[in-house]
């Protein structure tokens, strides 16, 4: 594997020189620890589109992957949502899944409920856990709930269900294809913990990823999770960056505030010191257990922002590598290990094209690297993070550590060849360049 370099020079010092910088932990805590189940310690988490992922655009032909997703050294699938996606207003053809038209169904698209069973009990036999997307902010305007349970949706002043419309950002959101929930009705409290208890208790699932997450009360989340345990521990990821949501209700929060970094330094809009400063200086304080997930691109990123040759062009695997050594859990976008280049469509078919596996093996040895390192491990489970100062801006090295585990990154941040000096010594990098070596004192 070319890229791996482990018996470096820029290594062994960085393994054992003097640390300049405030190590990035040494922040006020939240909360005391929340203990996580421990299949997720050392876990990463994949994203699969369903739709996109094959020709056939379904649960049997993605099982297909399996093997070579668990080889790769994939721990917990995240599925996008399963169910069936509503027809009233529909966007595109196909329509969003997140327009959910029945919380207790499968999406006929992706094959039937016995398919979707089957699927779970093949990855956990291989050693992955699942999880499905769940969308409580909203429904499609012609779930049944719209007429069974009409009392629990936001309604106008005709006393109408209308289109979810955000007014909070520089310009008004109208997501025209669903309606929103009003979580003031305890009645809805209950049915939608039934909802996702049926998903735990009839399939198998390991847990959740909860889409806007902060749009629903936080303390409707926290007393679901405690229904969902009494059926098995579950892991739970919220579409949000509050640490509130992660004082008793989720493992796992959205880590955009270095998905924006990563971006700014693929295109030369900053460097070094733009990383530390964020580890250093965090402008919020999460909990000492909260995980943070880190990644380089997710559906929303892919299909209405850019594909990674856009963003990140020949700067890809420097902050994929980043991704993955970084406190938190890596994740990896379903395709990106196929060399993924384009915009997939969200409303109409358009499936990944499985060219080959370029990034197949960086991620092999990436995964591998956090399994077999607990400095890597995520939240409490993992080691400090300390920045070492290089004497280039454009070059950033940092060690994690965890009893006697030590792992040493350095990674050039630019397209250009760069000279970083460490303990005295001096070395040089190639463009866009990273080193990586795990050690034992």
């Amino acid at each position: 594997m070319p890229f791996v370099v482990r018996t470096l020079p820029i290594l062994a010092l960085l393994l054992s020189t003097a640390v300049v910088s405030t190590p990035a932990q040494a922040q006020p805590r939240v909360d005391a620890p929340m203990a996580h189940t421990p299949w997720t310690r050392s876990a990463n988490i994949y994203e699969v589109n369903i739709r996109q992922y094959t020709k056939e655009g379904t649960f049997n032909a993605f099982a297909k992957h399996l093997p070579r997703l668990r080889k790769m050294g994939v721990d917990i699938l995240w599925l996008m949502p399963v169910h069936p996606i509503g027809v009233q207003n529909r966007k595109g053809t196909l329509g969003s899944y997140y327009a959910v038209r029945d919380y207790t169904a499968v999406n006929p698209e992706f094959g039937s409920m016995d398919d979707f069973k089957r699927l779970v009990k093949q990855a956990q036999g291989l050693g992955m856990r699942v999880i499905i997307d769940w969308v409580a902010n909203h429904t499609a305007f012609d779930n049944p709930w719209t007429v069974q349970h009409k009392d629990w949706y936001l309604k106008d002043a005709k006393g109408e269900i209308y289109p979810v419309t955000y007014t909070e950002g520089p310009e008004p959101e109208y997501w025209t294809d669903v309606t929103g929930l009003d979580w003031r009705q305890k009645g809805l409290w209950k049915g939608m913990t039934d909802a996702m208890a049926f998903w735990v208790r009839e399939t198998g699932i390991d847990g959740f990823r909860c889409d806007v997450a902060a749009k629903v009360p936080t303390a409707f989340w926290e007393q679901a999770r405690v229904e969902l345990e009494r059926i098995k521990p579950v892991f739970m990821l919220a579409e949000a960056w509050q640490p509130e949501l992660q004082q008793k209700a989720f493992d796992m929060t959205y880590g955009w505030d270095t998905l924006g970094v990563f971006k700014d330094l693929a295109k030369g809009k900053a460097d070094a010191r733009a990383l530390r400063a964020l580890f250093e200086q965090p402008p919020v304080a999460y909990p000492e257990h909260a995980y943070r997930m880190r990644f380089t691109s997710n559906h929303d990123e892919n299909s209405w922002h850019g594909s990674d040759v856009e963003h990140y062009g020949p700067a890809f695997k420097a902050m994929a590598v980043l991704a993955a050594t970084l406190p938190g859990m890596p994740l990896v976008y379903g395709g990106q290990e196929a060399g993924l280049d384009k915009r997939l469509e969200f409303f109409e078919k358009d499936p990944i094209v499985w060219k080959d596996h370029p990034n197949a093996a960086l991620y092999t040895w990436l995964l591998k690297l956090k399994h077999d390192n607990p400095a890597l491990w995520n939240g409490q489970y993992g080691g400090a993070l300390t920045f070492v100062e290089t004497g280039n801006d454009k070059v950033v090295a940092f060690r994690r550590e965890k009893d006697k585990n030590v792992v040493a990154v350095t990674v050039n941040l630019s397209g250009v060849a760069q000279q970083v000096t460490l303990g005295g010594k001096k070395e040089s990098l190639a463009p866009w360049a990273y080193q990586v070596s795990g050690a034992v004192k």
